[in-house]
């Protein structure tokens, strides 16, 4: 019975009705010939008898077919429409925080991973020989200032002197001028009045000779007794007359030579003078020339003020180097300063991650011939499995990353073996797609991009 029972259940599991067995060949104690009978009603039956397995196989099967022609068929649709890759990562701008200026560090006002907002103090450096820089340009600021205030109020002083002395050197000339022209009217006169009387002092002379040798004459025939008294009288009164018109005009002479003698002088007094005056009209020239050397001066002090200026504010700047902030809001790193450390320009003291990430997807050159900018893209992120992040192709890059590299490959030298190379895509991420995400995300991280192609 356990063995009908065994070979029953055995039968129920393989889908098949358990045989029925003769009662009256079913003894309580089964001998050999009825376990014989027994063997050969539990054999299986000709597949003929058993169509609902084979059907069931065959269903299976075709089912399959189909299922695996549909897989198939999607598969090749959504790898026609889309291009992958999982050579991508996550980057995003890192600024270097560098020093500007010598220094000794007093304070880090940060820790790594922190974040920090555009402007905030990060480092501090000692300000003490700035601060003295910065008082010494303010000095020679003020100096410069004040010498640039005297030379303006010498430009005034000297173009006031030059107006004056010039003023009065023009008056000066204009007065010794017409002394020259009255000295010299005077002179023409004085020489054009003595030949007139040399002139009229010849003729009386020649009259005097005639009056004094009538006169002698007369003396002569009155002794002779040849002509009278009243004949030698006249002719004595005649000769007397025409001697003291001889005298006269000899003085007129002298003294008309004497005004020539002294309109010559005047008019030489009145040339010095004149001479003299333009020699004061060249030193309110000079004068004005000092005015114009006062001028440039004055600009060379206002250089000089503006150069000052330059260095105050260049101290100013060196003095606010002091003071190192966040150039942009972003995540402190390698963070490499301590208090007490002496930094150089251009060191590196931190970097600050700025929290703008995007992805560069390295696609194979034969994955671009549909992609274009804009299109939608799948963006898988190692570290978040479980979470699907969206985005767009921003930009493909202008080179393969093989030519930007640091010894690029050179094809025409040696033997060549074709390989496909990889064009670097920028992919941006959609905002609302990395909400709550913007500060787990972090440059580096490993990415599997699909971007969904027409």
């Amino acid at each position: 019975m356990e063995s009908n029972q065994s070979t029953n259940q055995a039968q129920e599991l393989d889908g098949h009705q358990p045989a029925v067995l003769d009662k009256e060949t079913s003894p309580a104690s089964p001998t050999a010939d009825q376990s014989s009978t027994a063997r050969s009603a539990i054999a299986p039956k000709p597949s003929n008898q058993h169509p609902y397995r084979r059907r069931l196989i065959v269903g299976a099967v075709g089912i399959g077919l189909i299922m695996a022609g549909i897989f198939g068929y999607r598969w090749w649709r959504y790898a026609a429409t889309h291009a992958e890759t999982d050579d991508a990562y996550v980057t995003t701008d890192v600024h270097p925080i560098n020093a500007r200026i010598n220094g000794t560090v007093t304070a880090v006002a940060v820790n790594d991973n922190q974040q920090v907002q555009q402007g905030e103090l990060l480092v501090k450096l000692d300000p003490r020989d700035y601060d003295v820089a910065l008082q010494q340009a303010q000095a020679a600021l003020a100096s410069s200032e004040q010498q640039a205030r005297v030379a303006q109020a010498n430009i005034g002083v000297n173009a006031t002197n030059a107006q004056g002395l010039t003023t009065q050197a023009q008056g000066n000339i204009d007065a010794a001028a017409a002394s020259v022209s009255t000295s010299q009217a005077a002179l023409a006169e004085a020489q054009a009045g003595v030949p007139a009387a040399q002139a009229q002092l010849a003729q009386v002379k020649a009259s005097l000779v005639k009056a004094q040798l009538d006169y002698q004459r007369y003396t002569a025939l009155v002794r002779e007794g040849a002509a009278s008294q009243e004949q030698l009288d006249a002719a004595r009164a005649t000769y007397e007359s025409t001697l003291g018109q001889y005298k006269a005009l000899a003085e007129q002479i002298k003294q008309a030579q004497a005004r020539v003698v002294q309109a010559q002088k005047n008019l030489d007094n009145a040339q010095a003078k004149l001479s003299s005056t333009q020699g004061g009209l060249q030193q309110a020239a000079a004068t004005s020339k000092q005015t114009e050397v006062n001028r440039r001066q004055y600009q060379a002090a206002l250089a000089s003020v503006a150069q000052a200026k330059a260095q105050l504010k260049n101290a100013e700047l060196q003095l606010s180097y002091t003071s190192i902030v966040a150039p942009l809001p972003g995540r402190i790193g390698n963070k490499t300063v301590q208090v007490g450390q002496r930094v150089q320009p251009g060191q590196t003291l931190m970097s600050l991650v700025q929290q703008i990430p995007w992805v560069i997807a390295n696609f194979k050159e034969t994955q671009l011939e549909k992609m274009q900018p804009g299109q939608n893209v799948e963006i898988k992120i190692d570290a978040f499995p479980h979470h699907l992040f969206m985005g767009k192709v921003d930009s493909l890059s202008p080179a393969s990353g093989a030519k930007f590299a640091l010894l690029p490959p050179d094809n025409a030298t040696g033997n060549f073996t074709k390989i496909v190379q990889r064009i670097p895509v920028k992919i941006v991420f959609n905002a609302d797609s990395i909400r709550g995400y913007e500060s787990r995300i972090t440059p580096g991280m490993s990415v599997v991009a699909t971007v969904e192609t027409p």
